[in-house]
């Protein structure tokens, strides 16, 4: 028996507007977006990871200490892409900021990298020890982050928490 044009089209008619074939690509489209989604998850976490590999085999050359030590609390990854914390060391184009976990991180600052205090930009000159910052950038091989916006917090750094003092008044213990 010969199909004819109008038979094929009736068939391809009745299959597009097939409620089946609508769940089917439903399903097929909600997978493809499950990958990606996990897919750059792995991405992210390859990436945080291979930082964390990278600073952990620069952490002698970079700060001169031993390599031994567990720094990073809970999940043992500093944070790749940015560092906020007080200057602690001056050797430009290198500066080592100490964040509020004692945790010290080496910036590199390169010729594009934008420094503002307030709304006014500085040259990298101005920096000194003892400067809250702010920074963000990206990670390199040598376990550094690549700096690319720098603030300078002006009256230190918000929601520090100062050292304890020592009350003036002894606690009353409880009965």
């Amino acid at each position: 028996m010969k199909k004819t044009y109008e038979d094929i089209k009736s068939f391809l008619k009745k299959v597009f507007e097939s409620k089946i074939l609508v769940k089917f690509l439903y399903v097929i489209g909600i997978i493809i977006i499950a990958i990606l989604i996990f897919s750059a998850g792995i991405s992210i976490g390859f990436h945080k990871a291979g930082f964390g590999r990278d600073w952990g085999e620069n952490y002698e050359r970079n700060f001169g200490m031993r390599p031994d030590r567990m720094m990073f609390g809970g999940n043992n990854f500093p944070n790749a892409h940015g560092a906020t914390g007080k200057i602690i060391k001056i050797e430009l184009p290198t500066i080592i900021v100490q964040d509020k976990y004692n945790t010290e991180k080496v910036i590199l600052i390169k010729d594009d990298t934008q420094i503002q205090e307030t709304m006014q930009n500085i040259k990298m000159s101005n920096l000194a020890v003892d400067d809250y910052i702010i920074v963000i950038g990206t990670p390199n091989e040598q376990g550094q982050i690549e700096a690319k916006f720098i603030r300078v917090m002006p009256f230190g750094m918000p929601g520090t928490i100062l050292p304890p003092q020592t009350p003036a008044i002894p606690p009353t213990p409880i009965k």
